[in-house]
């Protein structure tokens, strides 16, 4: 194992050293942010004073709950201060009451405190004051996790220097630096009963695992699928925790994750005889594509179709017209998604024009739904998406000579 980092490590003393260095400033920072704040929210309330009962007005803009969500969250507001009541789905779709008389005490601190009624007990006081330092110091989390998981994607570049070329550390790098910048200017909310920083920890090791998975791709590496597995239990826990898109969580049981395991077997059957880092890659024979085409665009004109004609409540039930348009786009993204995963499992060039297709169809609904953190993972697949194409082109054509059967 020493070898193997030895051989592989940066080589540039003095770029090396910089790695270090940032590494270990950011760790040092990530700590002191972490260790803070978890100081801050675990402070012992000892006393909450009442000091008056206002009246605050419910924020509608902040709702977007279907009958995926089993918790809606209301928040009311007054100025800078708020109250965030949870209501289970059934009695928050029969919500009418546009204020709430909120009751405010404040800790010997100074934290002011906001509840639904005035007889409090003290796990009620240290609860909504852990949730309001918690929400008061969202940023600081943000950033403590942000640098952690960039120091990680530091160090696999820093050890792993010799497997990459400059262009795929600087692109690596750049996408976690910026997804770090995000996290900490656009933080995300609490959604579905679970605070904002432990989704933003969701999204930064999605958007981590994902880059790093799509750089191996391209690398026609088989090491790849052992990432992704890692992305699919992400994806999965976020499913869990967050309480919804179980339609999701089933794909990613049942066919994303079969798919990884016995992809990486049929690569490792693949070795290039020169380099046997490299798996060898194809591309679709002409009417085969006809054949993927037509099937993508019969999947999504009758998945669309039969779930546009159920009742299901979305997030967009109040524009017909967009809610339609959402179901079709969902759709198509899932026919290309499964698309994908054949491909890649038979070592396709074409896989890449369905990551460019996915990409674009999720960002769609990325920014019509309000994730713009996520927009940082769809800027990586698309510039990620044409180094591969063209890497995997000129191996193919490198290797036109070579008889390579289309489908095994």
């Amino acid at each position: 194992m020493m070898n193997f980092f030895k051989k592989n490590i940066e080589a540039k003393k003095k770029l090396r050293t910089a790695e270090i260095v940032l590494s270990v400033v950011l760790g040092i920072a990530s700590l002191l942010s972490i260790g803070y704040g978890l100081l801050e929210i675990n402070a012992k309330v000892e006393t909450a004073i009442y000091l008056q009962s206002v009246e605050m007005i419910r924020d509608v803009d902040l709702e977007d709950y279907s009958e995926d969500n089993t918790i809606c969250e209301v928040t009311y507001k007054l100025g800078e201060q708020q109250l965030v009541v949870p209501y289970p789905y059934e009695e928050y779709i029969k919500l009418d009451a546009q204020s709430i008389t909120a009751y405010e005490f404040e800790t010997e601190n100074g934290t002011k405190l906001y509840f639904d009624h005035k007889d409090i007990q003290a796990k009620e006081i240290q609860y909504s004051y852990r949730q309001t330092r918690a929400n008061e110091l969202t940023q600081l989390f943000n950033f403590g996790i942000a640098s952690l998981i960039l120091v990680l994607s530091i160090l696999i570049m820093m050890l792993f220097a010799k497997l990459f070329t400059t262009y795929e550390k600087t692109w690596f790098l750049s996408i976690m630096v910026l997804a770090t910048i995000i996290s900490v200017v656009f933080p995300e909310e609490s959604a579905n009963g679970v605070n904002g920083i432990v989704i933003m920890l969701l999204y930064l090791l999605d958007t981590f695992l994902n880059i790093l998975c799509e750089l191996l791709i391209s690398k026609q590496s088989r090491y790849n699928f052992l990432v992704s597995v890692l992305v699919e239990i992400v994806e999965i826990i976020s499913c869990i925790v967050l309480m919804y898109r179980f339609a999701t969580m089933a794909t990613t049981l049942f066919f994303w994750l079969p798919i990884d395991i016995i992809s990486y077997i049929n690569w490792s059957k693949h070795k290039d005889d020169a380099e046997s880092e490299l798996t060898v890659v194809r591309r679709l024979k002409g009417y085969q594509e006809v054949l993927v085409i037509l099937g993508i665009i019969i999947w999504t004109v009758v998945v669309g179709y039969f779930i546009s004609g159920l009742d299901i409540a979305t997030d967009f039930y109040n524009n017909e017209i967009l809610e339609t348009a959402i179901i079709y786009i969902d759709a198509c993204a899932s026919a290309v998604g499964i698309a994908n995963g054949l491909f890649i499992f038979f070592r396709l060039r074409e896989q890449w024009i369905a990551w460019y297709i996915c990409a674009f169809l999720e960002a769609i609904i990325n920014i019509i739904s309000g994730q713009y953190v996520l927009l940082v993972l769809k800027l990586g697949y698309f510039t990620n998406t044409t180094y591969g194409y063209i890497k995997w082109s000129k191996y193919i054509q490198a290797h036109s000579k070579e008889k390579q059967p289309q489908i095994s």
